[in-house]
């Protein structure tokens, strides 16, 4: 089939590839992507940013307070100061000069844009700083209201090159306050701090994934011949691949997967800026390892359906970053990120006899069928069948397990973002990965939570169980109780048979075991509350996916290999607070010691046929 007459080519992807992994930093300054735009005559990329109609009603009205937007590279800064330009009225053709500083008349003051503080100069700094100050602490005093963006490594860094006068103290160190604290303001003073890193990654994600699928540029493949081709194994890579991201055929399930992927890594503490979002769409689309730059443009479709290489272009591995060099791969946030899940490498022996033995096995031939069979695209493609093929028939050929083994890891992934919701749980989806709790995490943890709801009490008595193990070194089956105890010297040792002290799990006399979010991280929090005592404060663990697996993992008898001995470390720096609080508890409750000067008591755990740990006590004459 030869469409080589009528084929034209999209400048719309083009553009796209300009976000994607290319070894230029043009996708690095919001300044080249908007002379890209001007020069192909393409519209932005438009979506809702969150604060963005915060701060334009902020400098609207009557008495503005200046802003700092900080953060990461690529978390928006830039972009944002062009919008409030622009929606207040500046000129396109101004912003382009690119300028460091924009200057804007408003209802009352003179706004001060300083797209980027740290490309100020420092002798401008000595005189500009000292006037911002004067924003933040005296603003009835100045005509002037400032918007800052600063990569928040360098905002507090800018501050030092200033004359170290009482209002510039000030006003660093109340700048330092907001981004330690992690707040917006402080009523004293005339400044807002937008943190732009504290953006949850799934919902800009899903926000930026709307805005590059609906985008009016795909109407350019409205007439191209590798759209709808009469042979499906002849369509266009890029296409099948917008169209998978879509899920107007599967109600959304690759988008949902992906973003329960964001949002965990969330939970773990990754923040991904925007910009790495846009390279992982573009990549999801685009990526091929083996085309130039390791990105499709539309000259390049031919020749991939010619030599029927198009299921190299999984969208599924693509994600992973899998069309790239290992070395590039990690040296890219995103795909470091969601690597670290382990998916295509962790599997169940379920899943991989499927694909392995699927087709000539009865008792695992349906799902095969449902599985594999129905995506002869990325599924049962041609290389697949003959590589499956040729390792069932072929055990002696190195060749041939090699690269089928690399087969069935870009099918592993697949799976894991095809398998229907309705199948997640029968044909166990988290044992694609490295956190086979991850998806009990979001589901009946975080998920709630954020809805205002209470977790069920086993989820917290497994939770229990799994840090009685730890804190004791022995496999004790306690859950309704948190059982501390230590060495008799040494709260950290590997056994510790002395007992402390119970903390009932159930609300009993200020004890309580709870798992509550943390409003300030939005995520959630394990708390342990000793006492009612006023003085005595509830201690917080943050219970992030990596803990909420380790804990799971051990309560279920088994201590995961594949996690670090810094988890063991990081519980028992939990359980050292404990009984440092415990200890204060004792204090203020002025406990008596009720034992004679002729003899010590020592209470002992000990285990019985069932795995509870009950208390037996020893008394010692002196």
């Amino acid at each position: 089939m030869n469409y080589n007459s009528t084929f034209k080519k999209s400048k719309w992807i083009t553009f796209l590839r300009q976000y994607g992994p290319i070894p230029r930093n043009d996708n690095m300054y919001d300044e080249a992507i908007q002379r890209a735009l001007k020069k192909n005559k393409i519209q932005p990329i438009c979506f809702e940013t969150p604060y963005l109609q915060e701060l334009i009603d902020n400098f609207q009205s009557d008495f503005p307070k200046s802003v700092i937007l900080t953060g990461t590279a690529g978390d928006g800064k830039t972009f944002c100061c062009r919008e409030i330009w622009e929606k207040l009225g500046g000129s396109k053709e101004e912003w382009e000069t690119n300028q460091e500083i924009y200057k804007l008349p408003l209802l009352q003051k003179t706004l001060i844009i300083i797209k980027d503080l740290s490309a100020i100069q420092d002798e401008e700094k000595t005189q500009l700083l000292p006037q911002i100050a004067e924003g933040i602490i005296n603003p009835y005093h100045t005509d002037k209201v400032y918007l800052i963006a600063a990569n928040d490594g360098q905002l507090i860094e800018a501050w030092n090159v200033a004359e170290n006068t009482p209002q510039i103290e000030k006003a660093r160190q109340l700048i330092e306050t907001l981004l330690v604290e992690e707040k917006r303001e402080n009523p004293e003073f005339n400044l807002l701090l937008y943190n732009l890193s504290r953006l949850n990654n799934e919902e800009i994600f899903s926000r930026i994934l709307d805005a590059v699928l609906n985008h009016p540029g795909w109407e350019e493949c409205s007439q191209c011949p590798y759209q709808t081709p009469t042979d499906s194994q002849q369509r266009c890579p890029i296409w099948e691949n917008k169209t998978r991201l879509d899920g107007k055929n599967d109600q959304q399930l690759m988008r949902q997967r992906i973003i329960d992927l964001l949002e965990l890594s969330r939970h773990k503490g990754t923040h991904l800026p925007i910009r790495q979002l846009l390279l992982l769409i573009s990549n999801i689309i685009l990526g091929h390892p083996d085309v130039k730059d390791k990105l499709l443009n539309c000259n390049q479709i031919p020749k991939i359906t010619t030599q029927k290489t198009g299921y190299l272009a999984s969208p599924y591995s693509n994600l992973f970053g899998e069309n790239l060099s290992s070395r590039k791969r990690n040296k890219t946030d995103v795909f470091v990120a969601l690597r670290y899940f382990g998916i295509g490498t962790e599997s169940s022996n379920y899943i991989d006899n499927i694909l392995i033995f699927g087709e000539d096995d009865p008792d695992l031939k349906q799902d095969y069928e449902n599985l594999v069979l129905t995506d002869t695209f990325y599924g049962a493609h041609q290389q697949f069948r003959i590589a499956q093929k040729s390792y069932l028939e072929s055990n002696d050929s190195q060749d041939s397990k090699e690269e089928f083994l690399n087969i069935l890891h870009t099918q592993r992934q697949r799976l894991f973002f095809t398998i229907p919701q309705h199948r997640v749980a029968e044909l166990k989806l988290w044992e694609l990965t490295a956190f086979q709790y991850a998806g009990d995490y979001l589901e009946q943890v975080c998920r709630p939570l954020k809805q205002n709801q209470t977790i069920p009490k086993y989820l917290i008595f497994k939770i229990v169980k799994g840090i009685n193990r730890i804190f004791t070194g022995l496999l004790i089956n306690n859950q309704d109780q948190l059982v501390l105890a230590t060495s008799g010297s040494y709260s950290q040792a590997k056994i510790s048979r002395v007992f402390e002290e119970y903390i009932s799990v159930i609300k009993k006399r200020g004890e309580s075991v709870t798992v509550e979010l943390n409003t300030d991280h939005n995520t959630p929090d394990f708390i342990i509350s000793l006492s009612s005592h006023p003085e005595v404060d509830p201690i917080k663990l943050r219970l992030n996916l990596t803990r909420y697996e380790y804990l799971n993992r051990v309560a279920e008898g088994a201590l995961p290999s594949n996690f670090s001995q810094e988890c063991y470390e990081d519980m028992l720096a939990f359980k050292t607070r404990l009984l440092g609080q415990l200890n204060i508890r004792r204090q203020k409750e002025e406990e008596a010691d009720e034992t004679e000067a002729s003899e010590m008591i020592i209470r002992l755990l000990e285990l019985n046929a069932d795995g509870i740990a009950n208390e037996r006590t020893l008394e010692i004459q002196l």
